[in-house]
């Protein structure tokens, strides 16, 4: 048994049959306010064109579509969108012979589900009728863009084709475009510099096989020169390739010389039995074989007259009794040790330090031209942790 035939007579979408209403009997309900100004009307398929100024043009397999169409048959969730015949050839007049002499309506939105159904046989779907979608060929063509550009199988080559269709029903005013889309100017220029590609490109762009990044810049190449064949696109994608993983190679390095703090390593601490230990200088001032341990030295009597000890540089300093002031700007032989022994304290980098800062901005720099191609080499080459050490480490000259 057919879709169509389980779908009868409109009890698959739902108890109530919608009966179109006549166009006089509609008018007068929109007046009276009993309906709004569009309602869900139940439209055989054989009345509804399929919209000429679609970009979209893969909507599925053959097995997604059947698929597709045996669901509709059991229940439509979510009606189409559709504008009369004269509303839509009061935007494009030549049309007509397009979307042919017998149909009442042109499709806005929902051509998959139209031609799933029409796969499977059936013979209506669910449409509610917006002719106030078609004032202006912009806003039929935006609000085209608005449907598919979230739509996960509307491919690169697609939106571009939706981009310049838009572009050319605003007057060529990319500002415009870029505002209706919410991106901007040069993002909408290089989206349509894509369609001057080669076919065989624009087939790997729209497949998949080839990154948009890689497009863009095979498009600006193109432009600068139309000389180009096939094959050296394809040579210069795999050089851009090679760059990128060259940067990815050098960026890894760059964040390993890199702590997390951007601060030196401190030197290593002297063992327990080092710091116990001082060197006491002869008056030849040569280093004993042996070093004393100062802490089995006996500490002096109270009265004992003051030696002369000799400094580093061989020259005498007098100590003082223990009744007399001491001047502690000499340092006596064991504070002396004492701070020999004491390891120093790790340097600091000044407050500004400008040879850092212009590091770091080398390295960004290095990942491309502009900000654009850098976020792409950063999203492509970095894991969250590689890209996590970049960030603290330029924060650090913030």
């Amino acid at each position: 048994m057919k879709a169509a035939d389980r779908l009868g007579t409109g009890g698959a979408f739902g108890a109530i049959t919608r009966t179109p209403r006549s166009e006089r009997g509609r008018a007068k309900a929109q007046a009276e306010g009993s309906i709004p100004d569009y309602e869900i009307q139940r439209i055989p398929l054989t009345l509804v064109a399929l919209c000429p100024m679609n970009p979209r043009r893969y909507y599925g397999t053959d097995e997604q579509r059947e698929a597709l169409g045996q669901s509709l048959a059991k229940k439509q969730t979510t009606a189409c969108v559709a504008v009369t015949r004269s509303a839509y050839l009061a935007l494009w007049p030549s049309h007509s012979r397009l979307i042919g002499d017998d149909t009442e309506f042109v499709l806005l939105n929902g051509e998959r589900r139209h031609r799933s159904a029409s796969q499977v046989g059936l013979e209506a779907l669910d449409f509610v009728v917006r002719d106030d979608l078609a004032t202006s060929q912009a806003d039929f063509m935006d609000y085209l863009m608005a449907e598919n550009e979230d739509r996960e199988d509307f491919n690169v080559i697609e939106r571009a084709v939706g981009l310049e269709q838009l572009l050319k029903a605003c007057g060529g005013n990319a500002a415009e475009v870029a505002r209706r889309r919410g991106k901007g100017r040069s993002w909408v220029g290089n989206q349509i510099l894509l369609l001057s590609l080669p076919s065989a490109i624009q087939d790997r762009l729209a497949t998949g096989e080839m990154a948009e990044r890689y497009g863009r810049r095979l498009a600006r190449a193109y432009k600068d020169n139309t000389s180009l064949t096939v094959d050296e696109l394809f040579a210069l994608e795999e050089q851009l390739k090679e760059e990128e993983r060259a940067t990815r190679i050098a960026q890894r390095e760059a964040l390993r010389m890199l702590s997390a703090d951007n601060t030196p390593t401190p030197p290593e601490q002297p063992s327990a039995t080092a710091a116990a230990q001082t060197v006491v200088l002869c008056a030849d001032n040569t280093t004993p074989e042996t070093a004393v341990d100062t802490t089995n030295v006996p500490e002096a009597e109270p009265e004992a007259p003051a030696a002369t000890v000799l400094s580093a540089d061989n020259t005498e300093q007098s100590t003082g009794r223990q009744d007399e002031p001491v001047d502690e700007s000499v340092a006596t032989p064991q504070a002396t040790a004492t701070a020999e022994a004491r390891p120093p304290l790790p340097r600091q980098p000044p407050a500004t330090d400008p040879v850092p800062s212009q590091t770091a901005r080398q390295r960004v720099q290095a990942l491309g031209s502009t900000a654009e191609e850098q976020a792409e080499t950063l999203h492509a080459g970095l894991d969250a942790d590689g890209f996590l050490a970049l960030i603290k480490a330029l924060h650090a000259h913030v």
